[in-house]
C-alpha cells in the first residue's frame, strides 16, 4: 500500500468489522485522476506522485450503513493537502468573495436558536467551533456576546482566528468540561476516526451542554454510486462530491450518526419549533419566506438533512 495512506479495517463510525465494497479504483488513473486534477487545480494543485498505486475504495458498513473510504491520507499527506494543494490564501479569497449575507445569516439564526435553547445570557456561554476554518461561525458567536473558542489544524487559519479575537485551543485542551455548545459544521466527514473523536470532544461539554453535527446529505447516494460519473458538477443531483476522494472519507446516513452518538454516550436533542421559527423567518421575499417556513419542519418532522444536536446521557 502507498506509504502516504492508512488502511481502515473497521467501520470508523461504529467500529463494526463487517462491511462490503461498493466501488474501487486507483487514485492516479482515470477517471478519478481527472476528477482530482479538475477539482484541485483551481485551488492550488495536486501532486500525483503522492497518490501512486493508492486505491479509492468505498465500503458500506452492514451495521450502521455508513459509507467510508478504506484507504485514507495519513497525517503527513493531510498537511500537504490542506496547506498546499488547497492553497490557504486562495481559499480565504474565495470565502471573502462568495460568503454573502445569506451565509452569515444562517450562522446568526443558528446561534440565536442555541442561545434560546440553553436559556442563559450570551455573556455566560462558552461556545467552541471544532474545525473552525476561517472562523466565521466563531466570530458570529462572539458578536452575540458569547465567549468564542475554536480549533483548527491549518496554521494560517489559526493565525487568522487569533487576529480576530477568537480563543484558539489545542487538541489536548479539549476534554476539560468548559463548553456550553460545541459546533461541528462539515467536519466529521473529514475525520479518520469520527467515533473516537466524538467521544473525546464530548468530554469538553459542561453538564447539559449541546453538540451539533452537520455533514453532507445525499438521500440518493445509491443512485449516485450506480451512475458513478466523476464529471457531474458539485451541487447537482448526481454529484459524487459527498464521497469525494481524499477529503470526504466518511459518508453518514442518519442511522450512522445516531449509532455513532449512542456509542459515544450521547442522545439526540431537537430544537422546539417555536424557537426555530422565532429565529429563522425571512420575509425578504416569497422564496426565502417559504424556505424559512419549511426548514424547521423538514428538520424536526421529516428528520432531514444530516443536521443533528446531541446531549450527553
Amino acid at each position: 500500500m502507498n506509504e502516504h495512506f492508512t488502511f481502515r479495517t473497521n467501520c470508523p463510525c461504529c467500529h463494526a468489522g463487517s462491511f462490503r465494497t461498493l466501488y474501487e479504483s486507483v487514485l492516479d488513473s482515470s477517471p478519478i485522476k481527472d476528477y482530482l486534477n479538475d477539482f484541485y487545480s483551481p485551488q492550488g494543485g495536486v501532486e500525483f506522485a503522492y497518490l501512486k498505486d493508492a486505491v479509492y475504495r468505498l465500503c458500506e458498513c452492514t451495521s450502521c450503513q455508513a459509507i467510508f473510504q478504506q484507504e485514507i491520507p495519513n497525517d503527513t499527506l493531510l498537511e500537504k493537502l490542506y496547506e498546499e494543494w488547497l492553497d490557504p490564501q486562495l481559499a480565504l479569497l474565495r470565502h471573502q468573495k462568495q460568503d454573502g449575507l445569506a451565509y452569515h445569516r444562517q450562522h446568526a439564526e443558528e446561534i440565536m436558536q442555541v442561545i434560546a435553547l440553553l436559556g442563559k445570557p450570551p455573556a455566560q456561554l462558552h461556545f467552541l467551533d471544532f474545525g473552525m476554518g476561517w472562523g466565521q461561525w466563531a466570530l458570529m458567536a462572539k458578536a452575540f456576546g458569547c465567549t468564542a473558542y475554536g480549533t483548527e489544524l491549518s496554521r494560517e487559519r489559526i493565525a487568522h482566528a487569533r487576529a480576530n479575537g477568537i480563543h484558539v485551543i489545542t487538541w489536548e485542551q479539549l476534554p476539560r468540561p468548559q463548553f456550553d455548545f460545541i459546533n461541528t459544521e462539515q467536519v466529521f466527514e473529514h475525520l479518520a476516526a469520527p467515533l473516537d473523536t466524538l467521544r473525546y470532544i464530548s468530554r469538553g461539554l459542561k453538564p447539559g451542554g449541546l453538540l451539533k453535527i452537520s455533514v453532507p446529505t445525499a438521500h440518493n447516494i445509491k443512485r449516485r454510486l450506480a451512475h458513478m460519473d466523476w464529471k457531474t458538477p458539485k451541487g447537482t443531483r448526481l454529484s459524487l462530491n459527498p464521497v469525494a476522494p481524499l477529503e470526504h472519507i466518511n459518508f453518514f446516513r442518519r442511522k450512522s450518526l445516531l449509532c455513532m452518538a449512542e456509542a459515544a454516550g450521547m442522545k439526540e436533542v431537537t430544537i422546539p419549533l417555536k424557537i426555530q421559527y422565532q429565529h429563522t423567518l425571512d420575509v425578504s421575499g416569497l422564496k426565502p419566506f417559504v424556505k424559512s417556513v419549511s426548514k424547521p419542519i423538514i428538520r424536526k418532522v421529516w428528520k432531514q438533512p444530516n443536521y443533528l444536536f446531541f446531549r450527553k446521557t
